[in-house]
C-alpha cells in the first residue's frame, strides 16, 4: 500500500522513471569506479535498474494487498531478503552469457555487495509499507467513524422532527376535543387550520434548512390555530428586521419555543396575554427572542418538557454547541434567546 501512488498517472510518469534513472546512474558510475569498462558498466547498470524496478513493483503488489501482523512479522525481513537474492541471482544469469570470463570474475566478486544493497533498500521499503499501511488504515477507520457519527446525528435529528409534530398534534387534538361540545364551529375551524398547518410542514420533510420567510409563514399558521383556541386573549407582537427573511435556519426550530410561550403565558390566566417574537441579525447570528408573561404561582398543565429540550438537542446535533439557547425569567417575563449561526 506504500506504493499505491505507482498506479496513479503522475507518479507512474515522473517518479518511477526518476527512481530508475537515479539507480542506473549510481550503478553506472560505481561500476566505472570499480574498474569496468564503459560498455560493461552501461549494460550491467541497465539490467540492474530493470531488476530493481521490477522488485520495487513486486513489493508494491504484495504489500498493497497483504500487511504482515505480529504473528508473521518475520516476513518483513524474510521476503525482502529472498526477493533481493533472487533478483541479484537472476541479474547474474542474464549477464552470464553477455560478457566473457573477465567480467564474470568482477561480477562474482561484487555479488554479495549487490545483494546487500538490494536487501537493505527492499527491507526499508517493506518497513515503510507497514507504517504507511497502518496510517492509511487509521485514516480509513476515522473516516468511517465520522460517517457513522454523521448518520447517527441525521437519524436523531429525523427522530426529533418526527416527534415534534405528534407532540404539537396531541396538544391541538386535546383543544379540539374541549371545543367540540362548547363551540362546534370553532372546533371545525381549528381542524381546518390544523390540516393546512400539517400539510405545509410536511413540505419541509427532507429539508435541512428553510428560509426565515417560510418559518414565519408556518408560525403565522400556528398562531391562527391558537387564536381559535384562545380567541382575543392571544396577542402576538411579531417584529422582523428588514433583510433577514432570506436567512436560513432548520425547519420548525422556533415553533416549539412559541408553543412553550403560549402554554406558560396563557394557561392559568383569563385576561389578554401578549407573546413577543423578534427576529434580527447581529454579527454572524440570526437572533430569535421569544417573550411571554410568566406567573410562577399559576397552575400550568404538566408537560414532558419536550419543546425546549428538543430545540437544545437539535442545536447541539447541528452546530455542536450548547450555548445557542438561553432562557431566564425576570420580573414576570419569561425570555428565550435563540442564536442561529449564519454565513455572511
Amino acid at each position: 500500500m506504500y506504493l499505491t501512488a505507482f498506479s496513479s498517472s503522475n507518479f507512474g510518469k515522473w517518479i518511477l522513471p526518476g527512481i530508475g534513472c537515479i539507480w542506473f546512474l549510481g550503478g553506472y558510475f560505481l561500476l566505472l569506479h570499480q574498474g569496468m569498462d564503459e560498455e560493461q558498466a552501461l549494460v550491467d547498470a541497465f539490467f540492474l535498474m530493470l531488476f530493481f524496478l521490477g522488485g520495487l513493483l513486486l513489493l508494491d503488489r504484495v504489500f498493497r494487498h497483504y500487511t504482515p501482523n505480529r504473528k508473521n512479522g518475520f516476513l518483513l525481513v524474510l521476503f525482502p531478503l529472498l526477493l533481493s537474492g533472487g533478483l541479484v541471482w537472476s541479474h547474474a544469469q542474464v549477464l552470464n552469457w553477455w560478457f566473457d570470463s573477465d567480467y564474470l570474475e568482477l561480477l562474482e566478486a561484487s555479488i554479495f555487495y549487490r545483494w546487500t544493497v538490494f536487501g537493505l533498500v527492499f527491507q526499508l521499503l517493506a518497513v515503510l509499507a507497514v507504517v504507511i499501511s497502518k496510517v492509511a488504515g487509521q485514516e480509513e477507520l476515522s473516516r468511517r467513524e465520522g460517517q457513522l457519527l454523521q448518520l447517527s446525528k441525521e437519524a436523531e435529528l429525523a427522530q426529533l422532527r418526527q416527534q415534534l409534530q405528534p407532540h404539537f398534534l396531541f396538544n391541538s387534538l386535546n383543544s379540539i376535543h374541549a371545543l367540540v361540545l362548547a363551540s362546534p364551529q370553532r372546533a371545525r375551524e381549528m381542524i381546518l387550520l390544523l390540516s393546512d398547518f400539517l400539510r405545509g410542514t410536511l413540505r419541509t420533510e427532507g429539508q435541512s434548512w428553510i428560509s426565515l420567510a417560510d418559518e414565519i409563514k408556518y408560525l403565522s399558521m400556528y398562531f391562527d390555530i391558537e387564536r381559535v383556541r384562545f380567541g382575543h386573549r392571544l396577542l402576538v407582537d411579531l417584529q422582523v428586521e428588514e433583510g433577514v427573511e432570506e436567512l436560513k435556519l432548520p425547519p420548525l426550530l422556533v415553533q416549539p419555543l412559541v408553543e412553550n410561550a403560549i402554554k406558560y403565558g396563557l394557561y392559568g390566566t383569563l385576561g389578554e396575554v401578549k407573546i413577543s417574537l423578534r427576529f434580527q441579525k447581529e454579527g454572524n447570528y440570526l437572533q430569535v427572542i421569544v417573550e411571554n408573561p410568566f406567573d410562577g404561582q399559576a397552575s400550568v398543565p404538566a408537560g414532558t418538557g419536550f419543546g425546549l429540550s428538543s430545540v437544545e438537542r437539535r442545536l447541539f446535533l447541528i452546530f455542536g454547541r450548547t450555548d445557542l439557547l438561553q432562557k431566564n425569567a425576570i420580573q414576570g417575563i419569561f425570555r428565550v434567546h435563540l442564536k442561529i449561526p449564519v454565513s455572511g
